[in-house]
């Protein structure tokens, strides 16, 4: 990996606007003896620079080499200051915490009714945003102020933020209990995927109870109702029931529906609840739903009242193509699946400064998945590659182990099986080494090793004989994830009607329709 991608001064400035270039150049000369400051000459050689190149900033002269480490601080400071002062840039939380700098100033200076007017207005926005950490931080400065300057009725005033801090106090403990939980979860599922066995269900299910705190839901605010529902659809995924895992995420977008105001505050918990709930439909196979859930997201993020920074945008990016490809697996649609991969991949370099390695090899998986789908295996290969090859990558688990299988598929496909006996050895030593060898990933093995014993008029009835075998764990709690990653049954079963596999899939999406409409219930 190249140094532009590893110094964050650079990709700080490569990631500035025109207009926020514009604005860090009037902030540094609002003095004129800035004009020539050695961090601005800094910053347009930089802004320059395709690639970090150190050795070129050290030719320029602007600093020698023991001060540049010094200079690249003190400029990273400085842009971060004149980023803090955009409009763009104040959010609600930004904005809050600005009035609560300046409560600290005026209290410094002894001017004690001023300070608690700011405070008071920073404790009601906060309280109204559901931003309940800074509002517990305002309260203590106020308590703070009491205890110096006697204010207005003071017994009452007292008992007041006394009463104001509990509560604050419970609900950010809440709060923080359930959002450990949530990411204790999420961090379970991104590295091993979904629970394997018996004991990893016991042993999710009893931590996840002995980490919920007992609420009545009903009477949680917002904010605590939010990551209720979070730690919910998290442990659904995990433990597989799916249908549970749509009821949470349902609530969670329901909740923004029932608090359209906290949208606007809380974007990227909107954004995501919708893609969960989405991922929910998928795997449930109601693409009717999926389509319309999808079509809304979309049409809110296309309003002008939505927040627009480059994180949204990214996240925007990620949950469209996330789900049009979900959406084409669940229709069988490949031949659009290849249409929008150009534009897929130029936005994975757009924002790749903004998408760790997990989310960029998923989105690697199912590329592969649509040339499988599309007949095209010599590319679906190239992306399969590009996961097994990346040795330092921390992915699920499960999606490795699944990329193998696809691979070693793909391979037969495509006619590459000078090599198929020393892949299925190596597959079948990743798996064991993973410890995720199950019943259908052996079965796919013992087929793949009897491939070359087979005569070209016996293939059909081998392709029958496993397709037979495998339906037998679609229904199996733990089987069955094999076919969340990879449709197996459908491709046997174009094989043995020689039919696309495109075909098959939006033949079974039809019928899933018919049988499926009104049968999904609304929480």
């Amino acid at each position: 990996m190249t140094n532009d991608y590893k110094d964050n001064l650079f990709i700080l400035i490569k990631s500035l606007t025109k207009s926020e270039k514009r604005q860090f150049k009037l902030f540094v000369g609002r003095m004129g003896a800035n004009m020539d400051a050695k961090f601005l000459n800094l910053f347009n050689l930089l802004d320059k620079m395709e690639q970090f190149d150190e050795q070129q900033i050290l030719k320029q002269k602007i600093v020698k080499k023991q001060q540049l480490s010094n200079l690249k601080a003190h400029l990273y400071k400085q842009i971060l200051i004149s980023l803090r002062l955009n409009p763009a840039h104040k959010n609600i939380r930004i904005q809050i915490r600005e009035q609560l700098d300046f409560a600290t100033i005026l209290y410094q200076k002894g001017l004690y009714k001023q300070s608690l007017k700011v405070l008071d207005r920073a404790k009601s926005m906060a309280l109204t945003k559901e931003e309940k950490y800074i509002a517990q931080e305002v309260v203590e400065l106020e308590k703070v102020i009491e205890s110096q300057y006697i204010t207005r009725s003071l017994s009452n005033r007292t008992q007041t933020l006394v009463d104001q801090a509990g509560q604050l106090l419970a609900q950010n403990n809440i709060c923080s209990q359930l959002s450990n939980l949530s990411l204790r979860l999420y961090e379970r599922l991104v590295k091993a995927g979904y629970v394997k066995n018996d004991e990893e269900y016991r042993e999710i299910t009893q931590f996840f109870y002995a980490h919920l705190p007992k609420v009545e839901l009903e009477e949680l605010p917002f904010r605590e109702k939010l990551w209720y529902y979070k730690a919910h659809v998290w442990y659904s995924f995990l433990t597989q029931d799916f249908l549970s895992s749509y009821k949470y995420a349902q609530k969670w977008v329901a909740l923004f529906d029932e608090y359209p105001e906290m949208v606007a505050t809380h974007p990227v918990f909107y954004l995501k609840g919708n893609n969960y709930l989405m991922e929910s439909l998928s795997l449930l196979k109601h693409p009717d739903k999926f389509k319309t859930t999808l079509n809304a997201m979309m049409a809110r993020i296309e309003d002008p009242a939505f927040p627009k920074n480059d994180n949204i945008s990214g996240l925007a990016f990620l949950y469209h193509y996330y789900n049009k490809i979900n959406l084409i697996f669940l229709t069988g649609d490949f031949p659009s699946g290849t249409q929008i991969i150009p534009d897929l991949l130029g936005g994975l370099e757009h924002f790749r400064q903004r998408f760790d390695p997990h989310h960029i090899m998923i989105f690697y998986y199912k590329i592969a998945c649509i040339y499988f789908g599309n007949d095209d295996y010599e590319n679906c290969i190239v992306y399969l590659e590009k996961i097994i090859q990346n040795k330092h990558l921390k992915m699920r688990e499960d999606l490795l182990c699944f990329t193998r299988v696809l691979s070693l598929v793909a391979h037969y496909e495509a006619g590459f099986d000078y090599h198929l006996e020393s892949q299925i050895r190596e597959t079948f030593k990743f798996l064991i080494k993973m410890n995720d060898l199950h019943e259908v990933q052996k079965a796919m093995i013992r087929f793949m090793k009897s491939l070359s014993d087979l005569y070209p008029h016996d293939l059909k009835q081998a392709f029958k004989k496993l397709h037979g075998e495998l339906q037998k764990f679609a229904d199996d709690p733990y089987e069955r994830r094999s076919f969340l990653y990879l449709d197996i049954l459908s491709w046997l079963e174009s094989k043995i009607e020689n039919r696309p596999i495109g075909e098959i899939i939006r033949q079974k999406a039809l019928q899933l329709n018919r049988k499926q409409k009104n049968s999904i219930p609304t929480y």
